[in-house]
């Protein structure tokens, strides 16, 4: 046949399809999400999230060294606190000696040149389960924003590089800037989970930190799924107040949004590979219905195609090890 160009021509190795692969990913683009509880020489497994654990700080940091010996340098920190620490008002939220500052100043002295990101908001403090203070069944914005700013001052005092409100609450990125700018914290930078998603994808992580709302769901601050064109104004806004990355969250049913977002934000563009998206894939593979590694490849490569800059996934170091 008189064919002119033949695509295949460009597939017919792997070499050849290494060579022109459009996307490529590696261990410094993934941050490893990790769940850490107080004690020592603890290991608590997590039902729904098979392969992810609890780990007391002793063994995080054992977990952390061997990630990065794979290249995995940047790392999400979220506390399980004791039910009896919470509280209505999240006190134990700015407790400068609580396990959170605890553990980021002990893993900032033993591993200087990781990356460690720290979550800002309630949820995981709060005996209400959620994401700001509750009154009469309502969430209060402004007033959550008050104790945000001291999570956040607390936890930049404990060597956090970046701390990222997940709060969805209105303005709070302006506020932390502020108040971390006041503080002398200029240098540590902000990840806002910019557009996320009121989304069925959370369950396993709510299961890792015992965090679900005790009433209620989170519609009325995180965001319709129906909606693509608020996810660019809420990034916009962020940025506008002092935001250094912003994120959408979950990833996988979210492509189109990462994709809008890296088209029409100045930023770099953050993507959450959430506990559900993980969970399926283990459960599938588990069950004999696919290949759980190149799912997981398929996957990862998906997000970073859409436009991710880098990728929050619990597969982090499985990947890592793939990539290797």
């Amino acid at each position: 046949m008189k064919i002119t160009y033949r695509p295949r021509r460009l597939r017919k190795s792997q070499s050849i399809r290494d060579l022109t692969a459009e996307t490529h990913l590696t261990p410094s683009e993934l941050i490893w999400p990790v769940f850490v509880t107080e004690g020592k020489n603890i290991t608590q497994k997590i039902n729904t999230m098979p392969g992810i654990c609890r780990y007391s700080p002793d063994l995080l940091a054992k977990k952390i060294d061997e990630a990065i010996e794979l290249g995995v340098t940047s790392f999400a920190l979220f506390p399980a606190i004791e039910e009896n620490l919470k509280t209505s008002l999240a006190k134990e939220s700015h407790n400068p000696s609580g396990l959170l500052p605890n553990t980021v100043k002990m893993l900032k002295d033993r591993f200087p040149e990781s990356t460690i990101i720290t979550d800002v908001a309630l949820d995981p403090y709060s005996s209400d389960g959620h994401d700001g203070i509750v009154c009469d069944g309502e969430i209060l914005n402004d007033e959550t924003i008050e104790i945000l700013i001291k999570m956040a001052v607390t936890q930049a005092q404990a060597g956090a590089d970046i701390v990222a409100p997940s709060d969805m609450m209105d303005g709070r990125v302006g506020a932390i800037r502020k108040a971390l700018d006041q503080e002398g914290f200029t240098d540590v930078g902000i990840l806002a989970y910019s557009a996320k998603y009121a989304s069925a994808f959370y369950g396993p992580f709510r299961d890792a930190l015992q965090s679900a709302p005790k009433f209620g769901d989170k519609k009325t601050y995180q965001m319709d799924y129906r909606n693509s064109r608020e996810a660019i104004r809420e990034a916009q806004l962020d940025i506008r107040e002092g935001a250094d990355i912003v994120m959408v969250k979950p990833a996988l049913s979210y492509l189109d949004i990462i994709q809008t977002l890296k088209k029409h934000v100045n930023a770099p563009v953050a993507a959450y590979n959430v506990s559900g998206e993980y969970a399926m894939i283990k459960a599938a593979e588990a069950a004999g219905m696919l290949d759980g590694t190149k799912a997981m490849v398929e996957s990862l490569y998906s997000i970073k195609r859409a436009g991710a800059d880098m990728i929050l996934t619990y597969f982090a170091v499985e990947m890592a090890k793939y990539l290797s």
